[in-house]
């Protein structure tokens, strides 16, 4: 994580937030262009999202519920006004970018799968988003229809063109199942550790109940991003258990991802 310091107009925040932002070292946390972080130094810290109005509520509702289930963290005020104001506390520790835990890759390729098969196991029968799956399939048929396609993770899975990808969704989108909690965006970013231990995860804007196989997709997608090599795909996918996986529906969930 990147915290770069500014200084901000109080004012312009909501007065609720006002009070909490006084006096506090901010910092810049963001990392996409979707919505804006500030991390606020005090107490034991916390994240302030700020979004389109109305862009926060799923990732309210499901960090909400992920905290309930001691996986995320407490979410201590939602507004939504002219924006989307989302605070919570930090989660202690880091993400699982810090140089600490790149530089031991197995053992982190290790904690990030075995942490994804406990997540899988865990009970989902009050979850608000009981079929993500439909979400899923709806996001790569609108995303398509605008013209997305990332060249790059298409060619990672052998298809060489939009077509090529969009045939097989077309085939195969009714064997997607929702039958597991999912983090929805599984990458080491979104996976917190205190020094190796599991403290939680963030950015559960995608969460719900869908295919593991989303999940899977996206956890060897960042060992092969962020450390720069493929080697540790097949490792991942034994630690999660291989037993629990089709290399068949892996790759069909990879279809729908190189359209975004």
């Amino acid at each position: 994580m990147i915290l770069k310091p500014i200084c901000v107009d109080i004012q312009s925040f909501p007065a609720k937030l006002r009070p909490l932002l006084s006096g506090a070292n901010l910092y810049d946390s963001s990392c996409s262009e979707q919505a804006k972080v500030i991390f606020i130094e005090k107490d034991g810290g916390y994240f302030l999202k700020i979004s389109q109005k109305g862009s926060l509520e799923r990732e309210v509702k499901m960090t909400q519920y992920f905290h309930r289930k001691g996986l995320s963290a407490n979410v201590l005020s939602y507004i939504s006004e002219e924006k989307d104001w989302m605070l919570s506390e930090k989660i202690p520790g880091d993400d699982c970018t810090l140089g600490q835990y790149l530089e031991e890759p197995k053992r982190l390729c290790d904690i990030i799968a075995e942490r994804l098969a406990i997540l899988h196991s865990t009970d989902f029968d009050d979850c608000s988003i009981p079929n993500h799956t439909e979400c899923f399939i709806a996001s790569a048929e609108r995303n398509r229809s605008n013209g997305m396609f990332d060249k790059s993770k298409a060619e990672n899975w052998g298809y060489k063109n939009p077509e090529d990808a969009w045939s097989v969704v077309e085939t195969n989108s009714h064997l997607l199942k929702a039958n597991v909690l999912l983090h929805g965006d599984y990458c080491l970013p979104n996976i917190i550790l205190n020094d190796w231990n599991f403290s939680g995860f963030i950015d559960l804007d995608s969460a719900g109940v869908g295919d593991r196989h989303v999940d899977l997709y996206w956890g060897s997608w960042t060992l092969f991003y962020n450390l720069k090599t493929d080697k540790y795909r097949e490792r991942f996918f034994d630690a999660y258990g291989r037993d629990k996986i089709e290399k068949d529906i892996l790759r069909i969930v990879a279809a729908f991802e190189v359209f975004g």
